[in-house]
């Protein structure tokens, strides 16, 4: 009997989760058709991750040891991506790592330009990556953090069986979109304003179409 195989061209990137819980079609612009633009809010980030992201860097504080852009990604949900930040804490009751004695406590740290995001983007995104990390590590991780640059400190988040069920009704939902190479229809939000896709995107467009198209159908309504 032949084995399943997953090819790598069947996984998504992790990172993509915090753009289809901001915008739908935002993830499918960038995802699908390979479109994107920098803004300030972009650029800022990007600069922020640069500072964060060093695959080689390894630095030992105390009882912690701290991994920076660790390469991450998980068979069952098809997602990859690397982690800003995982602080490896001495725990006698973590898991043993390779080249080190001791076991240790597993506790992921993303990092964040702006300030704490309401609709829970970012604690999905992180969740994602603890996700990840519980299926390579064969281990549970019942919690992490999220740094925001704005309000310079971190902030809890709790792996909790609700918040890890939506993470992965999100990803199920992002593979089925990209299975069918559909880019969503434009809708006017607030958030369309700080998005750097906006020029791409043209959401006032759309609204202006709808608009004309409500019009005429009023006037034909009228006239019948």
């Amino acid at each position: 009997m032949k084995s399943l195989t997953v090819s790598d061209a069947d996984f998504l990137a992790l990172s993509g989760l915090k753009h289809f819980c901001f915008c739908r079609r935002r993830w499918a612009l960038v995802h699908i058709e390979q479109q994107w633009q920098e803004n300030a809010l972009t650029v800022s980030g990007h600069l922020m991750h640069e500072r964060v992201h060093d695959e080689n860097f390894t630095e030992s504080r105390g009882s912690v040891l701290l991994s920076r852009g660790m390469p991450v990604r998980s068979q069952k949900l098809r997602i990859t991506g690397a982690c800003d930040l995982v602080e490896l804490h001495r725990d006698e009751n973590g898991i043993a790592i390779c080249g080190r004695s001791g076991t240790w406590r597993v506790f992921p740290v993303e990092y964040k330009h702006g300030e704490p995001d309401e609709r829970g983007a970012d604690a999905m995104q992180l969740c994602a990556q603890a996700l990840c990390l519980e299926e390579m590590l064969a281990v549970e991780i019942p919690e992490g953090a999220i740094y925001y640059g704005k309000i310079h400190r971190r902030v809890s988040v709790a792996f909790r069986a609700e918040l890890r069920q939506q993470t992965i009704q999100k990803i199920e939902e992002m593979h089925r979109l990209f299975a069918r190479g559909c880019t969503p229809k434009a809708k006017w939000t607030k958030a369309c304003k700080s998005c750097s896709l906006v020029e791409v995107c043209q959401p006032l467009l759309t609204k202006r179409v709808s608009a004309s198209v409500y019009v005429q159908r009023m006037l034909e309504e009228d006239g019948s």
